[in-house]
């Protein structure tokens, strides 16, 4: 177990990858502490790994700096810290999701496209802001958070949840594609720094991932993105999980201020 003894905080761990990061750190011997704006999927989890459920809402930085407090009052000084709370764009999806399937009827039939998307100019300001607060406020704060516990230690290890979508963008979604990619580039900043002060930060961007959340789209449109990946398949939140202990681990030493992405070759950073 690479992880016997520590301690680490789960924003967001109450379900989906956050749930499935709880776990995995748990059987890697770290005792667990599970923060969710839901506190009955915070307490779920912790439930299953023993570990002490915090709630705590990640764009409120004083909801955090408590939730920390609370995390170390019960299990110590945190070692491990993974900003992993978010919210789906389903509001975009429901306006989108609708003209990208007349978009792939009309490639099929016709080989044109004629039907615009419309997304970006359809968005409003309130979703806009919404999704950098949880997404990338959310970040800032728990890793500040983390930072000011960690670094007067010289030890610690903070992983942010990103995506692909921060990487190469995803069409009809700015909002969660600006919010994933600065989370990326805040992670390289903020990585240079810390490490000096013995505190590693890397970053996991995920490919589309098998979630509740993959509802929202057709099975027309499911298979459209399961033909994006050269695996065949989404991937399972347990596998972004094990990208996540082993950033969090001694063995990802060397790992300062990187993007490790399992997305089954959509793609290759």
């Amino acid at each position: 177990m690479t992880l016997e003894g520590k301690v680490a905080v789960v924003t967001g761990g109450g379900s989906g990858i956050g749930a499935a990061i709880c776990v995995r750190l748990g059987e890697e011997g770290a005792r667990v502490a599970v923060l969710d704006v839901n506190e009955e999927g915070a307490a779920r989890t912790a439930e299953r790994i023993d570990g002490v459920a915090v709630n705590a809402d990640v764009s409120d930085s004083a909801s955090v700096d408590r939730a920390l407090e609370e995390a170390e009052s019960a299990l110590g000084p945190v070692d491990v810290w993974v900003n992993n709370a978010g919210i789906p764009a389903a509001p975009q999806a429901e306006r989108v999701n609708p003209r990208t399937e007349r978009q792939l009827e009309e490639a099929s039939t016709t080989g044109a496209v004629a039907t615009a998307l419309d997304a970006l100019v359809r968005l409003p300001d309130d979703e806009w802001r919404r999704m950098l607060a949880v997404h990338l406020d959310g970040t800032f704060f728990g890793t500040r958070a983390a930072a000011r516990s960690m670094a007067p230690r010289r030890t610690g290890a903070i992983v942010n949840i990103a995506s692909i979508c921060g990487i190469s963008g995803c069409t009809g979604f700015p909002h969660y594609s600006a919010a994933k990619g600065g989370i990326l580039a805040f992670t390289r900043a903020v990585a240079k720094e810390l490490i000096v002060q013995g505190v590693r930060v890397n970053a996991v961007a995920p490919g589309f991932i098998e979630t509740p959340t993959t509802a929202m789209m057709s099975e027309r449109l499911q298979a459209s993105v399961r033909l994006q990946a050269p695996i065949g398949r989404y991937g399972r939140p347990d596998e972004v999980a094990a990208t996540v202990a082993f950033l969090a681990g001694d063995d990802a030493a060397l790992f300062v201020g990187q993007t490790l992405s399992p997305n089954g070759g959509i793609v290759t950073v």
